[in-house]
C-alpha cells in the first residue's frame, strides 16, 4: 500500500464513516500527509508505531513554521485520530497511541453585529454587487445566516429542491444531522426575488446559490462581498458572515430564548457549545452599561 493509498483511506474514513465536513477532511487529510513525508512513515504499522518522542519533534518543526496555538491543538487532534486509525488498519496490538497535550487556547467570544447593522451589511453587500441578480444572492445567503442561523456551508449546501421555501426549512448540519428552523418572511422573501434574477436555472439536484458563470457559489466569494460592503459601513473586521450567525445566537439569547430551543436551532451537539453566547450576552450588556451609565461619562 503506497501513501497515497493510505491517505485515500483516511480520506474516506474522515468523509464517510465519520461524515466530517468537507473543510474538516481537507485539513486532517493535510495533516496526515505532512506527516508521512516529513516522518517518512510508508505502513499503518510504523504509523500506528510512531513514538511520543518523534511526534513531538514533528509538532515542534511544525510550530518552528509559525503555527499559532488553535492551528497547532487542530493539528495534534488531526495527527491523534490519523494514529489511531493506523492502528485499527495495522491488524494486530500496537502500543497506545502518544499521549501529547495540545497548547493552551485562549477562548474568545464572538463579536455580534446589532440588529440594524446584520440587515444593513445585507443591503450594502447587494447595492455595491456588480449586478443585481448577484446582489440579491448575496443578500438572501446573509439573511439566511443571520434570520435562520444557518452556517455559511449549511447555506451553501441549498438545492432547487428546497424550492419554494415555506415556513419552515430541513437543514442538514454538520455530521449529516438534520434539524429544522423557522424561516421569517423577510428571508423567504429575499430568496424568491433571488431565483425570480438568477440567469441559471435551478434544478432540483442543483445547488440554489450560483456563482457568476454558474457553478456552485464559494464561501470565498460571499466574504469577500462581505468585506467590502463592511469598510463601506465602517464596520470592523469582525463583522463576517459568520459574525451573523453568531448575532443570530446572541439576540435570540437576549430576547429571552433558551438554551435548550437555541442549541436546536443551531445545531450544536453539545449544550456547552450553545453556553457560550450566555458569556456573550453578558459581555454585551456590560458594554451597554459602561456607555450609558452616568459614572461612566464622568
Amino acid at each position: 500500500m503506497t501513501g497515497a493509498d493510505m491517505l485515500a483511506a483516511w480520506h474516506d474514513h474522515l468523509a464517510l464513516g465519520l461524515r466530517r465536513s468537507p473543510h474538516t477532511v481537507r485539513a486532517y487529510g493535510t495533516a496526515a500527509q505532512r506527516l508521512l513525508t516529513r516522518m517518512d512513515l510508508a505502513t499503518w504499522d510504523e504509523v500506528a508505531r510512531l513514538p511520543a518522542t518523534r511526534l513531538r519533534t514533528h509538532l515542534a518543526s511544525r510550530r518552528a513554521d509559525g503555527l499559532s496555538n488553535a492551528s497547532a491543538a487542530r493539528e495534534l487532534s488531526a495527527l491523534k485520530g490519523f494514529i489511531a486509525f493506523a492502528r485499527a488498519q495495522a491488524g494486530h496490538a500496537v502500543s497506545e497511541p502518544p499521549r501529547l497535550r495540545g497548547p493552551r487556547i485562549a477562548k474568545g467570544l464572538p463579536r455580534p453585529v446589532t440588529p440594524d447593522d446584520a440587515v444593513g451589511l445585507a443591503d450594502t453587500v447587494a447595492e455595491l454587487a456588480s449586478d443585481d441578480w448577484i446582489g440579491a444572492r448575496d443578500r438572501a445567503v446573509l439573511l439566511l445566516l443571520y434570520g435562520a442561523g444557518l452556517r455559511i456551508a449549511e447555506a451553501l449546501s441549498l438545492t432547487g429542491a428546497d424550492l419554494p421555501l415555506g415556513e419552515r426549512l430541513t437543514v442538514t448540519g454538520k455530521g449529516g444531522k438534520q434539524r429544522v428552523v423557522p424561516l421569517l418572511p423577510i428571508i423567504r422573501e429575499a430568496v424568491a426575488d433571488y431565483v425570480a434574477r438568477c440567469p441559471w436555472p435551478l434544478t432540483q439536484s442543483e445547488p440554489l446559490f450560483r456563482g457568476a458563470k454558474g457553478g456552485a457559489l464559494s464561501q470565498g466569494v460571499l466574504q469577500k462581498a462581505t468585506a467590502r460592503a463592511r469598510r463601506s459601513l465602517g464596520l470592523p473586521d469582525s463583522a463576517t458572515p459568520h459574525a451573523l450567525r453568531h448575532s443570530f445566537a446572541t439576540h435570540l439569547l437576549g430576547a429571552g430564548a433558551d438554551l435548550r430551543s437555541l442549541q436546536e436551532l443551531l445545531g450544536h451537539a453539545s449544550l456547552g457549545s450553545t453556553q457560550i453566547y450566555t458569556k456573550v450576552d453578558a459581555a454585551t450588556l456590560l458594554d451597554t452599561y459602561r456607555k450609558a451609565h452616568p459614572r461612566e461619562q464622568d
